[in-house]
């Protein structure tokens, strides 16, 4: 799995907003707190205000919080709002690709590859990651990799 820049910003800033205590945050103060630049990060909340993970209020007391509380938001919803689906194979869903001959079975793979992204990415709020409290099967599986495939 590879995660794009515009990911890792979009991450990382969503959790400094599921870290802050009451009222809004500045881009200012994200972009700071987690080195973003500031311009790209403007970017990234724009995308994340329209998929409704993040509300704004302009003027001198403005700024960015999120849109429901951090429990109820994934680090898939973060994803999905500014990269798109989960897993695609050129653009299309796992289940949308066909392979012939010695190849088929890619498809399948490329459907449990995604299941296996979902199934951490689904689990993982911005409330885990903002208080390093992840759940026991990812914290496991960070300690040790080779624990899923046994």
């Amino acid at each position: 799995m590879r995660l794009s820049a515009r990911v890792d910003y979009a991450l990382r800033a969503a959790a400094e907003l599921a870290a802050a205590s009451g009222g809004p945050v500045t881009a200012e103060q994200l972009a700071r707190a987690q080195a973003i630049p500031g311009k790209f990060l403007e970017n990234i909340l724009t995308q994340l205000r329209r998929a409704g993970l993040v509300r704004s209020q302009r003027g001198p007391v403005g700024g960015y919080w999120l849109a429901r509380p951090a429990t109820e938001i994934s680090l898939a919803d973060i994803i999905r709002a500014v990269d798109g689906p989960l897993a695609n194979v050129r653009g299309e869903r796992p289940e949308h690709v066909d392979y012939d001959g010695a190849a088929r079975s890619l498809q399948q793979v490329w459907i449990a590859l995604r299941a296996s992204e979902r199934s951490i990415l689904e689990s993982v709020s911005l409330d885990h990651v903002s208080r390093g409290k992840l759940p026991d099967n990812v914290r496991i599986l960070a300690e040790d990799p080779d624990a899923w495939a046994s």
